[in-house]
């Protein structure tokens, strides 16, 4: 399996850009976005990508919720609608 930096949607790429640096700052590491990477440790390097990460399976948590929520919604919707016919 081969690796690359380069995003699979590449219209991500400056949002994955912002969060990153969002994410760097939140965790107390400062100027992130102009430090050279490679003078930082690994486990800093590994706690943004790892913050990133459970940042982005939040949000998707929260977005499914939604859609559940708002399938629930239409469903009660439809229910009353079927009560008032009777």
């Amino acid at each position: 399996m081969s690796r690359s930096n380069k995003p699979v949607n590449p219209a991500a790429a400056k949002a994955l850009d912002q969060l990153k640096n969002e994410t760097a700052a939140e965790i107390g590491l400062s100027n992130y976005q102009n430090t050279y990477k490679g003078a930082l440790t690994s486990a800093d390097n590994g706690r943004v990508g790892g913050q990133m990460v459970k940042k982005m399976i939040q949000s998707q948590e929260q977005q499914i919720a939604g859609q559940g929520n708002q399938a629930a919604q239409k469903g009660q919707t439809l229910t009353q609608k079927n009560d008032l016919n009777k």
